[in-house]
């Protein structure tokens, strides 16, 4: 159990500062995440890494020449938010590209994916390659789907030589494409982990058994076998990896043994023994093999094996020199320190003048936003726990630094338009939680927001576009359909509910009532659904009679809303049609 802290909620970010007080001849913290601090040549291209917190050495580990550039450092187990990915990229570009790279998960293919957008459109080049290793959590014919593990390694210490070597984007991006294509891993746990400040761990693995098909992010496996001898263990994981080689396998491979936080190096050591004889028997070469906590989860007890067919290649670029604070190999050539990089002009920002309108719905969307971060705090340890079922337990408290985030934002920019009011606790939403749902929320509440601009007067036809806006944006981005086991299958009955309320001329606290209802009723009935998304799509079973913990939410914040929605209309000044305003 993870002890050493003032308050859980600033773990990540004060355990990443003093990292940097303990490296600074390697990283320099920047608003984010840390870059290297020890100068790039003009021209490199810059590997950007990156992930939730939690999983030391990766990802701030593994900044240093030879490897990552930068590494964007987000929340316990959550991404990063798109701005600091995007503020990190920034740091790290020296004019050859950027290619960002981290493990597929939902959370931070949004946040990563919105980060490249933004990085494109300002002329910075940019691509992406996700990691995509972990063969217990799709079939072989769906690689795409697969998440990342340990075999990030593999993939950023290639793309990093290759960069290093002095290749340019596209070869850069090839390398680590193929590094992928080429790895493949597998994990068990012994018994869970716990988050910081957390009672209990994750999950727990009964005596005696042993969790085949792990998550880094403390995600149980997919299926529990009784506890093997080491010489058991060795053939599972070898003879399961060796089924799923890729096509154009060689005979020469890296062996990584990987420990997951609490299995001590004895015993790592000891089954990479039985490991490295087993792949020397059916004729493999085990070319510069690791065996340590590379890729951890807290305090997880467990562990992975990786594999890497090599070809000419790769084996070059597997064994070129690399100095980070907990990645070396071989012996690089002393860098100068970097320069302070300068500041960026801070934008200016377009000086609004509110409507009265418009300034009073934004003073009541902090209101909303109170009650809503009211209803979170509440709930919080009982959605970290329906999260925990089959995902990484990390729903409640995400959501409670993300709505923690948007209230503050929302409350200093009270007096401004609506607009301005919902864009900031959005802004300030998305950056704090990370993860999925930050990435969601976040880009939800600024389109409703934006929707609802800085106008003279507000009706129900307004507030009826700003929940088209809020849906829209969370479908378009989280590319959820309804059966998938997502908020979107709570969502959906609810603006429908709302929009035919309206429609038949109910005022708007009476369709948010009803809607709201509807809202609860269809997130209770995700409890009979498979996931087919996210972390929780390997754990279909273990989901099954336990509702979507992102449904349950949005159907407690719904109808915490729709509670508070009369006494905070009996304030309202906006003008709206009689009967029927918003």
């Amino acid at each position: 159990m993870t002890q050493i802290f003032d308050n859980p909620a600033d773990f990540a970010d004060e355990a990443l500062d003093g990292f940097v007080a303990a490296n600074r001849g390697y990283v320099a913290r920047v608003d984010g995440g840390v870059v290297r601090s020890t100068e790039v040549p003009s021209g490199q291209v810059a590997l950007v890494v990156g992930g939730g917190s939690g999983h030391y050495p990766a990802f701030a580990g593994l900044v240093g020449p030879g490897l990552a550039t930068g590494s964007a450092c987000g929340n316990m187990f959550a991404s990063p938010a798109a701005g600091q990915v995007y503020r990190v990229a920034k740091a790290a570009n020296a004019g050859g590209g950027v290619l960002l790279s981290y493990g597929n998960y939902a959370g931070d293919v949004l946040h990563f994916g919105q980060a490249q957008l933004r990085l494109n459109a300002e002329g910075i080049e940019t691509r992406t390659v996700t990691v995509t290793d972990d063969i217990a959590s799709a079939p072989l014919d769906q690689l795409e789907k697969r998440r990342g593990i340990a075999g990030d390694l593999t993939v950023f210490k290639i793309a990093g030589a290759a960069a290093e070597a002095g290749l340019d984007l596209d070869d850069v991006e090839r390398l680590a494409i193929k590094t992928n294509y080429r790895t493949r891993s597998l994990g068990v746990a012994f018994d869970g982990c716990t988050l910081p400040g957390a009672k209990d761990p994750l999950f727990h693995v009964p005596s005696g058994q042993m969790s085949l098909g792990l998550g880094i992010h403390g995600e149980p496996g997919i299926s529990e076998h009784p506890m093997p001898t080491a010489s058991e263990l060795a053939e599972l994981l070898v003879s399961k990896l060796l089924a799923d080689k890729p096509e154009d396998a060689s005979e020469r491979v890296v062996a990584i043994v990987n420990g997951l936080g609490t299995v001590k190096y004895d015993e790592l050591f000891l089954l990479f023994g039985k490991v490295e004889k087993l792949l020397t028997a059916v004729g493999l070469t085990v070319v510069e093999p690791e065996c340590g906590e590379l890729v951890t989860s807290l305090d997880m007890s467990g562990l992975s094996l990786t594999l890497l067919w090599l070809d000419g290649e790769l084996e070059q670029y597997w064994a070129a020199p690399a100095d980070t604070p907990a990645f070396r190999k071989g012996s690089t050539a002393p860098r100068a320190p970097r320069a302070e990089a300068a500041a960026d002009d801070a934008e200016t920002a377009d000086v609004e003048q509110p409507t009265a309108a418009a300034a009073e719905l934004g003073r009541q969307a902090v209101a909303i936003l109170a009650q809503v971060r009211d209803v979170v705090v509440e709930h919080e340890e009982e959605l970290g726990k329906l999260d925990a079922i089959a995902g990484d337990g990390d729903h409640g408290i995400g959501m409670r630094r993300g709505v923690d985030a948007a209230a503050s934002a929302g409350e200093a920019a009270a007096g401004s338009s609506v607009a301005r009011v919902l864009t900031a606790a959005g802004e300030a939403w998305s950056e704090r939680a990370g993860g999925t749902s930050g990435a969601l929320w976040g880009s939800a509440v600024i389109a409703a927001g934006q929707s609802l601009g800085n106008r003279d007067s507000y009706s129900a036809e307004d507030a009826a576009a700003a929940v088209k806006a809020f849906v829209r944006a969370i479908t378009e981005l989280g590319k959820a359909d309804p059966g998938d086991k997502t908020m979107v299958d709570a969502l959906l009955p609810f603006r429908d509910t709302l929009l035919a309320e309206l429609d038949g001329g109910a005022p708007v606290d009476r369709a948010l009532a009803v809607a709201a209802a509807a809202a609860e009723s269809a997130a209770a009935k995700t409890a009979e659904l498979r996931p087919l998304k996210g972390r929780a799509r390997p754990l279909a079973e273990k989901s099954l009679g336990h509702p979507d913990p992102g449904a349950v939410s949005f159907g407690l914040i719904a109808t915490r809303i729709s509670s508070h929605i009369d006494s905070l209309l009996a304030t309202a000044t906006t003008a709206a049609p009689a009967g029927n305003g918003a």
